[in-house]
């Protein structure tokens, strides 16, 4: 081949390469209808998460659809049932119930207040209610002269050793987490109640000639052995009458109103009341109690006219008075006395009319003890 053949040929090559291309950049694509490029240009892919949505340029976006927490911002109550509470970070528990609220304009942490439970409140529910369980027997049989129908009494003696068995029943670890008025209420509803047990195994009392006329044909003195040799239970460990006094009421408690609400089923006895002791209510029944024996001619009273104070047999030294000396002990007043009746006094003036303190403490004049009367405190019809 010649030269002149080889350069035609290979303008001819160059004029069809041209009108390719022209043909191709002028090629008309049909509105609206995708195609895949010829050529592509490589770029790193995108996250697909990321991928925009691909619209016209004219195109109205579309409002973003408000968050539905956000629908709720307003300051509103919702109920929160237990165990039922989930937060943006995940779920939670309460312990009762409570309201939650939300900020208007942000969103705050959530928090629950629960119910509030008094401290002890169930506790103190369960202390009440073992002392009601005496409320039956006395209410029932004593009336509000502590008075005791022992005829009908007997008949329900079954009942009256039920309720001490509750008291052997109780737990010591759940006595030992009582507080102090519970103890003492415990204990002289304890005394009390097997007191009326005693009284009921020896009923109706019968005495002897010469005792009865020592003492008086009615007289609880005829029971022998009534502080001593009568033995029941309390909380598994065995005990007497004499006992709970010397353990509890003259060591432990430090409270001598105690000996003025135990009944010697006698009328010259503080008087038995027709409800049991509570822990709750203890200074105010103890009050009372003093209150009411010291208005008593069994308890206190004075003979302006002969220069007499006379105090009931349970405040002498030899008996209760000195259980009065660790609280009411005084040097100041009633000199001429000795330190146990100095202490009986000066407790008493906190419960009598302040004529009689005057005259107790500028007086002069001299102290007896009022004769004790032993005969049973009965209130049946027939005796």
């Amino acid at each position: 081949m010649d030269k002149h053949h080889f350069l035609l040929i290979a303008l001819l090559y160059v004029l069809i390469f041209i009108a390719g291309c022209q043909q191709a950049e002028y090629k008309i694509v049909e509105p609206n209808k995708a195609e895949t490029p010829e050529v592509e240009i490589y770029e790193p892919e995108p996250n697909k998460a990321e991928l925009p949505a691909i619209v016209s340029p004219k195109a109205e976006l579309p409002k973003p659809e408000p968050n539905e927490a956000q629908n709720n911002i307003e300051a509103e109550q919702i109920v929160i049932e237990p165990n039922d509470i989930k937060s943006r970070s995940g779920s939670a528990s309460l312990l009762g119930y409570g309201t939650l609220r939300r900020d208007e304009h942000r969103d705050e942490p959530i928090t629950a207040q629960p119910e509030k439970v008094e401290p002890n409140e169930v506790e103190t529910a369960s202390i009440v209610s073992f002392h009601d369980k005496c409320a039956d027997i006395l209410n029932s049989f004593v009336d509000r002269n502590g008075l005791v129908d022992y005829t009908l009494l007997r008949r329900k003696r079954l009942e009256l050793r039920k309720l001490l068995n509750e008291f052997d029943d109780l737990d010591p670890y759940e006595y030992n987490s009582w507080p102090k008025p519970d103890k003492i209420a415990f204990w002289i509803n304890a005394y009390n109640i097997q007191m009326l047990n005693i009284i009921i195994e020896n009923y109706p009392i019968q005495a002897s000639r010469f005792l009865s006329l020592i003492y008086g044909p009615y007289s609880i003195r005829h029971i022998k052995g009534i502080w001593t040799d009568y033995k029941f239970m309390v909380m598994d460990e065995e005990f007497t009458l004499r006992e709970i006094q010397q353990r509890f009421f003259h060591k432990q408690f430090d409270e001598p109103r105690v000996f003025l609400a135990l009944t010697n089923a006698s009328p010259s006895s503080p008087i038995l009341r027709n409800e049991p002791y509570y822990g709750h209510k203890l200074e105010e029944q103890l009050a009372d109690q003093t209150k009411r024996f010291l208005s008593s001619p069994q308890g206190f009273k004075i003979d302006r006219k002969n220069q007499i104070v006379y105090l009931s047999a349970i405040f002498q030294p030899s008996w209760y008075g000195k259980e009065f000396i660790s609280k009411f002990a005084t040097d100041k007043k009633f000199k001429d006395q000795d330190p146990a009746t100095r202490a009986v006094l000066n407790f008493i003036t906190n419960y009598i009319s302040d004529w009689d303190v005057s005259f107790l403490e500028v007086g002069n004049y001299t102290v007896k003890y009022i004769k004790y009367d032993w005969t049973i405190n009965d209130g049946s019809i027939n005796p």
